[in-house]
């Protein structure tokens, strides 16, 4: 089941139930999140409450995305209630890939980098048993709701950034409950877009390269994520022609981590937990333009497509302007 969140004509939210073009809209409900709010109150499961307020009214999600308006497949009412964050050196990537890094990662662990040694954690300890806690991942924080993106907007780069590269990869959207409990209500696909060039000239300037926007959706996945999944990365230049492409896999299948075990590593802090707040946390790639040595310019853009996520993510990318922040005294 894929759900959308969109505008309609006159400018009023809407959510919706996509299948192929076709989207049915759900009656009674302009949010996601008040949708997923009510079946945690109900003690339903997001896809039956979907199919018991199916309406009969539709919408043709081409049109809807032409128009450019497409939102985020969650969102929360004040963007300070949304937590973005997420999950890195999870992925085993393809099969050369893996060979290559199981040769990196093997023999003594103190002539190992930093990020291998956390990558070789995640390989021995990523995957345990049911109901325990296995290696931590590596984490970072992104931000709150301000900066993600819907498919269609444009991404910004700061004018101080060094790079601006994609990063394809699987996120997952949470609710917290009254209780105090997460409860996910789906996947999506997402660009988690990062300065890469920033981040290699110091493994500690990590935050201040993930402090940037992202994107999520269109859709969002009711449901368990599958095991494997194939997509497809792109960048596409001025004119729209594609001018470099490659297969990512994403899915437990090719990660050293499983799901229940980054959920786990997040949502241990109370912080997180709190009632009623918005999680989209990343579940890390494998899978750069920037390691082909691609630089990605201003007017182009990026296209991140998994066919079980439905329609593909499109993002431009943009310059904004910042100046020096100065601070006052009071």
């Amino acid at each position: 089941m894929l759900l959308i969140q969109f505008k309609n004509e006159q400018g009023g939210r809407q959510v919706g139930l996509l299948q192929d073009d076709v989207v049915t809209i759900i009656d009674g409900y302009d949010s996601t999140y008040a949708l997923a709010q009510d079946a945690i109150r109900g003690k339903t499961g997001l896809a039956a409450l979907v199919n018991a307020r199916l309406g009969s009214a539709t919408a043709s999600y081409a049109q809807i995305a032409a128009a450019g308006r497409i939102l985020p497949p969650l969102d929360h009412a004040d963007e300070a209630h949304c937590y973005v964050t997420g999950t890195g050196l999870t992925h085993l990537g393809s099969a050369g890939a893996r060979d290559a890094m199981h040769k990196k990662i093997g023999g003594d662990a103190d002539s190992l980098s930093d990020s291998m040694k956390m990558f070789r954690m995640g390989v021995e300890g990523g995957k345990p048993a049911n109901g325990t806690a296995g290696a931590q991942p590596e984490w970072f924080y992104k931000g709150d709701g301000s900066i993600v993106r819907a498919g269609g907007q444009p991404l910004g780069m700061p004018d101080f950034a060094l790079d601006g590269g994609e990063e394809p990869e699987i996120a997952g959207l949470y609710v917290i409950g009254d209780d105090g409990q997460p409860y996910r209500v789906g996947y999506a696909i997402g660009n988690e877009f990062s300065d890469h060039v920033t981040e290699r000239q110091n493994y500690l300037y990590l935050a201040h390269s993930k402090l940037r926007m992202c994107s999520v959706g269109p859709a969002l996945l009711v449901g368990e994520l599958p095991e494997h999944i194939d997509g497809t990365s792109r960048v596409l230049d001025a004119s729209g022609k594609v001018r470099w492409e490659k297969a990512f896999v994403s899915g437990e299948t090719n990660m050293s981590h499983t799901i229940a075990n980054l959920e786990h590593h997040h949502f241990k802090y109370p912080l997180f937990k709190r009632a009623g707040d918005v999680h989209v946390h990343f579940f890390g790639t494998a899978t750069l333009s920037f390691a082909d040595g691609v630089t990605v310019a201003p007017g182009e853009t990026f296209e991140v497509e998994a066919p079980a996520f439905g329609p593909a993510l499109s993002n431009r990318l943009e310059i904004f302007p910042t100046e020096f922040a100065k601070v006052s005294t009071l």
